[in-house]
Formats: C-alpha cells, structure tokens, sequence
C-alpha cells in the first residue's frame, strides 16, 4: 500500500500532508500453525511491512479488536457474532474445516458417553472451540459433563480430568503424538460437527472495525487483498511453507502439508450456511441472535 504524503515543495504544506498521513493499519496475528499459510505470503513478498502486527491468541486478538486496539484481525466465531454491529467481515477468509480439522479436539480417556457428569478440563484460548465441544457434547452426545478451565497440559489434564478440550498447536499434538503414545481417544471437533450437520465449520473470521471501515476504506480492502494474495501464494508453494516451518516445530514438513491443506481459509456461501447453523443452535444461550446478520466486505 502506498500510504506516502503527497509530493511538495512548501515547507509548512509539507508538515501538514505528513501529520495527515494514513498510519499503517493495526493488524493481529494469531501466533497458531494453522494461520501460517495466511502469513506466510506476506513476508515473503514484503506487504508484511505495510502493517503494524500484533500477535497473540486467538481470544486476547478478538478483545483487542473489539476494543478499537486493532483495526483488522482474526477473531474468533463467537466474539465475532457478539459484536457483529461494530465488525465487517472479509469475505473468502477464515479459519475453518469441511471435515476433519486436526486441531480443534477432545482427547479423552473414556468413550464420550460416558462423560456425564465427568470432570473435562477446557484448555482453550478460544471461545468457540469451548462452545462447539459443548454443544456436540451436550446434543450429539447427549452428557453434560463438569467443566473446567486450565492450562492446555495434556499430561496434566488426564490427571485430573476424564477429557480435555484443546485447540491449536497443543490440540495438534494431542492428535498425532500425546494422544496415540497415551492410548487415548481422540476426537476432531471439525469431523464431528461435519458428521452431525453436514456443514463446513468456521472457527475464526477476519474483519474490520465497522468505524476503521468507515475512516479507511481503501486501506481496508487493500489488506483483504494482501490477505487473499499471501493465502493463494502460500497453498501454491504448500510444500515450500511446509518444510520452512518444519525445521522449528515438532512436526515434519508430510504432517504439516496435510495440515495445511485439512484446513478450509475459504469463506463463502457453505461457510455461511454453516455459521448460520451454528447461530442458530448456540447464538441465544452464548450472547447473539440466532439470526444474527454476518456483514462482509464489499468490493
């Protein structure tokens, strides 16, 4: 983005084109593997620079946003539809799955029926992951289990807990290494839901604050482009990213690639469909209408 004053000779006009200039924009960073491939493009061809980055989880990102402390970021479902008034959302970008997600699970060491009335440590950062377990839990399953929130330490849930909720990098390894040299069960949050509704899930949106929208609109749509360019650039070179973020994570660059390609960074009409649905199942009981409107961003 070419956010530089306009060009003049006038001293006293130039000092007022720079203090009028546009900062660069306030834009999060959630600090997951499974956002890698939308930032990734972004370093590689220097767009990186025309933010101002903050990164952190999924859940302190959404605060900040709602906030007015960042002008663009990812937020999770959840907060995103509790403060659907003041948000745009990009449309074709989120964080989502048709299917298995691999990094959104309850581990547990019973069957899941069998969780009634059992202790199950939540040890997520995000809202909507929490909401989602209980919601599968609760009308797929059909327990109500004791709930608890703690540090996303498998080792030490299991000791004091039936099943745990993780997501993200932990919830990864709970999946492909902790939970098999456990024997524990293991199960996708994203597979579950897929199975019960048939519906794509979405985890994470990006958006806008509506009055950033309103002040910078260009600048906006400007960072949704660079979002969707870094996304395509990085599924086109998947390998390439793969075996980059292979060489400083617990994970070889095979497991990665097939992360990165399990996950849905589309937002379009299914993802919809599927938010809708969840809206409707959780929206009154979590803080939101059931028919809650998602605005994107338009051209």
């Amino acid at each position: 983005m070419d956010n530089s004053p306009p060009d003049t000779s006038d001293g006293g006009a130039s000092d007022g084109a720079a203090s009028a200039r546009t900062a660069r924009p306030r834009v999060g960073h959630i600090q997951f593997l499974n956002c890698l491939p939308l930032y990734w493009g972004l370093a590689r061809t220097g767009t990186l620079l025309d933010f101002e980055l903050t990164k952190d989880t999924p859940e302190k990102l959404s605060e900040q946003l709602v906030r007015g402390e960042l002008d663009v970021a990812p937020v999770t479902l959840v907060e995103f539809l509790k403060n659907a008034d003041d948000l745009v959302a990009f449309p074709d970008l989120a964080v989502g799955c048709d299917g298995p997600v691999m990094s959104c699970v309850i581990v547990s060491q019973v069957p899941l029926d069998r969780l009634d009335g059992a202790r199950v440590a939540l040890g997520s950062t995000s809202r909507t992951s929490v909401r989602l377990a209980q919601l599968l839990l609760a009308e797929k399953i059909g327990v109500r289990p004791d709930y608890y929130s703690c540090p996303p330490d498998l080792g030490l849930m299991m000791q004091e807990a039936d099943a745990a909720v993780l997501i993200g990098d932990a919830a990864l390894r709970a999946n492909l290494i902790d939970g098999p040299r456990l024997g524990l069960e293991v199960h996708d949050l994203g597979r579950m839901w897929k199975d019960w509704t048939g519906l794509p899930f979405v985890f994470a949106v990006w958006a806008a604050r509506r009055d950033y929208l309103a002040r910078e609109p260009e600048v906006v749509r400007e960072v949704h482009k660079a979002f969707l360019s870094s996304r395509d650039l990085s599924l086109d070179e998947v390998a390439k990213v793969s075996e980059q973020a292979a060489r400083w994570e617990a994970f070889d660059a095979g497991v990665l690639e097939r992360y990165f390609t399990t996950l849905d960074f589309r937002f379009g009409a299914p993802q919809l469909a599927g938010v809708a649905e969840f809206a409707r199942r959780v929206g009154p009981s979590t803080g939101f209408p059931a028919d809650v409107n998602v605005e994107l961003l338009r051209p």
